[in-house]
């Protein structure tokens, strides 16, 4: 297990947030020592927006064992893969989706999270969520590691219900059998919806759609598409995407998200650690 005092700035793509104290666990021993005191769980840092200050808490990252695992050897269909760490990356995921034949998990193609943090929100896009996929989900909490149902998660659109203090620990995934070609031309589907979102840093859709629209076209309409505060900027590509023009801070999109919401009623998607306003 390795602590260290570090900026969030260095784990989060948005590149911001202050400073904190990491322990990054590598087994099931180190991840019950971290969680004894006040904590939160950093997976890729996406959907993530941390205060220039910091947070009090421990901040524990998945390593060693916990960000280990694969969709296995291919057998049946439905396949179900072993257990896979929820510290493994999802594009990781993705990609060896298309190498082994197996569907899925197309329709999170782009997303920069881990598979823990994409359950944990239920990451997902106009397509589909990772939710549509899992096969059971263990966690630990109160001093144990449990195995759920995704129906005892109480999925919804970008959010899950775990038990409070539970740590997604491990999940495992149901996919179907396809050609590489069809598979192949769903991820282009997904790809060329992506086309219009920007590629510098962000932290992917600021706010949810409601129901019956989308976020960013309610953001453009508002003539709020290009606005600036400090070096974050309302996406000209995209306006449910606040980018990092270099040297932003957090209290910057802060800014622009007050400044959304003082026009429009929408429900931040982003998770928000420390203070703000």
């Amino acid at each position: 297990m390795r602590v260290e005092k570090r900026n969030l700035a260095e784990f989060t793509t948005l590149g911001v947030g202050g400073p904190a104290e990491v322990w990054t666990v590598e087994n099931e021993g180190d991840l019950a020592k971290a969680v004894s005191k006040p904590f939160r769980i950093l997976g890729n840092g996406s959907n993530l927006l941390v205060s220039d200050e910091g947070v009090s808490e421990r901040v524990i990252r998945l390593g060693g064992v916990f960000a280990q695992g694969d969709l296995g050897s291919v057998r049946g269909d439905p396949h179900l893969t072993p257990w896979i760490g929820a510290g493994v990356l999802l594009p990781s995921l993705v990609q060896e989706a298309l190498n082994k034949g197996l569907s899925g998990l197309e329709p999170l193609l782009g997303i920069p999270a881990s598979i823990g943090g994409a359950v944990r929100m239920n990451a997902g896009t106009r397509f589909g969520a990772i939710a549509d996929v899992l096969e059971a989900v263990e966690i630990f909490h109160d001093g144990a590691f449990v195995v759920c149902a995704p129906e005892e998660l109480s999925f919804a659109y970008r959010q899950s219900r775990l038990p409070a203090g539970a740590v997604i620990s491990r999940v495992r995934l149901r996919l179907r059998k396809k050609s590489q070609d069809e598979i192949a031309s769903l991820l282009a589907r997904v790809d060329s919806a992506r086309k219009g979102q920007p590629k510098r840093k962000s932290a992917g859709c600021a706010f949810k759609n409601p129901p019956g629209d989308s976020a960013g076209r309610l953001i453009d309409a508002a003539g709020l598409k290009g606005l600036s505060r400090g070096k974050a900027e309302i996406s000209l590509e995209h306006a449910n995407f606040f980018i990092n023009r270099g040297g932003a801070k957090a209290k910057d999109f802060w800014e622009l998200v007050t400044a959304v919401r003082e026009q429009l009623p929408l429900e931040l998607e982003w998770e928000i650690w420390g203070e703000l306003s």
